[in-house]
Parts: structure tokens; sequence; C-alpha cells
């Protein structure tokens, strides 16, 4: 696998400059999801969102009541991307391993694909993983969810519990492994993409994304 990071089609379209016709609720949304790809959850206000739909800030309320409901729509469309890329990486797995092997193999693309979105996309990412508490209450929808219809959480749970299903996992540590798994892979994406990890190269960066996951591997 090539160390350079690809930018993985993040699943959600880009936004128009203007709104003309049609969708309305759908323009103002793009135009969210793209002030989250360029600035992260912060940078998605109404206002802005209607000027870049090209209609009068009033608009925005017959299909957003607050910023708070455009926010959770754009967090979920960033969920939705998150999956989509962990379900690409999923994808191009070779189905003919043996069922250990291949379930540790499950557990390996998600990880990796979730440190490559985060590069990738840093500023969905963020808005996906990283609204605060009190913004991301409550449910944030079907929209959230991959192909597969699972978000990028579920489709986690499900490769670990395989893991279980083909004896690589004994079922006492199967309680919660998600979590540790999750938050590992968690911390080094936001070491690389805003901590001190942030100077490395693609290369080492692929490389210690890879040892990590090994100890992720190895530790549940």
């Amino acid at each position: 696998m090539s160390p350079r990071i690809v930018p993985p089609d993040p699943g959600v379209p880009a936004a128009r400059s203007t709104y003309r016709h049609g969708d309305l609720r759908r323009a103002l949304l793009d135009a969210g999801i793209e002030l989250a790809r360029d600035g992260g959850p912060d940078a998605v206000a109404l206002r802005e969102v209607t000027r870049r739909a090209g209609v009068v800030p009033n608009a925005a309320y017959r299909h957003f009541a607050s910023r708070r409901e455009l926010l959770l729509a754009v967090r979920a469309a960033a969920l939705s991307a998150a999956a989509t890329a962990m379900e690409k990486e999923l994808a191009v797995l070779p189905c003919d391993q043996p069922p250990a092997d291949f379930a540790r193999a499950r557990v390996r693309a998600i990880g990796t694909a979730y440190l490559r979105f985060a590069q990738a996309e840093p500023g969905l990412f963020k808005t996906a993983f990283l609204v605060s508490s009190e913004d991301a209450q409550g449910e944030v929808g079907p929209g959230r969810a991959g192909a597969s219809g699972m978000d990028p959480f579920q489709l986690l749970s499900s490769a670990i519990d395989r893991l279980v299903d083909a004896g690589a996992l004994d079922a006492s540590r199967r309680p919660n492994a998600e979590y540790l798994a999750w938050s590992a892979v968690h911390g080094l994406a936001l070491l690389i993409i805003e901590g001190p990890l942030k100077d490395l190269d693609a290369e080492a960066t692929h490389a210690l994304g890879q040892r990590l996951i090994d100890m992720v591997e190895r530790g549940l």
C-alpha cells in the first residue's frame, strides 16, 4: 500500500456558488459542508450558507431552525463521508483469506481509512468527531451512514464482532473493545492533523499509523 495519502471521495457534493432553483435545503447543506471542509465545525454559520446559496438570511430558517440544526445536518454528512471512506477500504480486501485473517484485515482497513480521512479531510473529520457535546445532543439522522447503512462507529463495532466470530478475539474481551480501538486511532489522527506530528511527511505518518494499528490489533 502506498504511503502517499490519497484523498478519499468523501461522498458529499461541492457547494454551488449560488442557489438558482430546485432544492434550497440541499443548496444550504452543500454550502455548510463546504464551510466545514474549509474550517471545521466553527466555520458553519447560517448567514454564510445563505450568502453562498444566494438567498436572504431568513430563507434558511424554513429549512434549519437554528445553527445547531444546520450543524447536525453537516455533521451527519461528514459522518457519512467517513463511513464511505471506510467502506471503500473494506471493499478492496481479498476475500479468499482464512476467517481470522480476514477479520483482522477488516479492523486494520477501518483504522487505516480513519487516519486517511482525517488527513485528507481534516475539516470534515473535526466536524464529524469533534462537535461539542452540547451541539451534538440527539440523533443526527440516517444521513450519517455509508452505503452499508452503518455509520463509522457501527462499521468498527461490526469488524470487532467478526473477530469474535472468527475466533480471533475472546468473547470475554469483546465488551467495549471498539472504544479502546477508536480512542487510540483517533488520538493519533489528532496528533497528525493539528498536533506535534503535523509536520511529519506522508511516509512517516503512514508507517506510524500502521504501527499503531498493529498495537491496537494485538491489544484487543
